[in-house]
C-alpha cells in the first residue's frame, strides 16, 4: 500500500483489512483515538511497535516516555514536527510491510 492510499483511508470508519499493529495504531491515531492506537502497540515487541509508542508519547507530551522508547526502537528522538514524523513512520512501515517483524527484548 502506498502513503496516499493510506492516507486516503482517514476518510473511512475502519482502518483497510490486514494492518499490523503499527500501522493500525497510526491510521487510529489520526483519527484522533490515542488510546486505542496506543493499545494496539502496548504489547507488541516490535521495533516498528516500539518507534510508534515513542510517537505516541511524543503525542502525548511524555517526554521521558518517548526517549525511552526511541532508544528501544533504535531511532533518533525527532524533532520533526508530529505530522511529519506521523508521515515518515507510515511510509517507512508501508515500504516495510512485505519484510518480516522480529520480536525484541527490553
Amino acid at each position: 500500500m502506498e502513503l496516499k492510499t493510506f492516507k486516503d483511508s482517514l476518510d473511512r470508519e475502519r482502518p483497510p483489512a490486514d494492518l499490523p499493529p503499527p500501522l493500525c495504531a497510526l491510521w487510529h491515531q489520526a483519527k484522533g483515538d490515542w488510546h486505542r492506537a496506543y493499545s494496539l502497540v502496548q504489547d507488541e515487541r516490535t521495533e516498528a511497535a516500539a518507534w510508534v509508542r515513542a510517537f505516541l508519547s511524543r503525542v502525548e507530551g511524555d517526554a521521558a516516555s518517548a526517549a525511552h522508547w526511541y532508544n528501544v526502537a533504535g531511532r533518533a528522538h525527532s524533532t520533526d514536527s508530529l505530522s511529519s514524523e506521523w508521515r515518515d513512520i507510515a511510509g517507512h512501515l508501508l515500504e516495510t510491510l512485505a519484510e518480516p517483524a522480529f520480536e525484541m527484548d527490553h
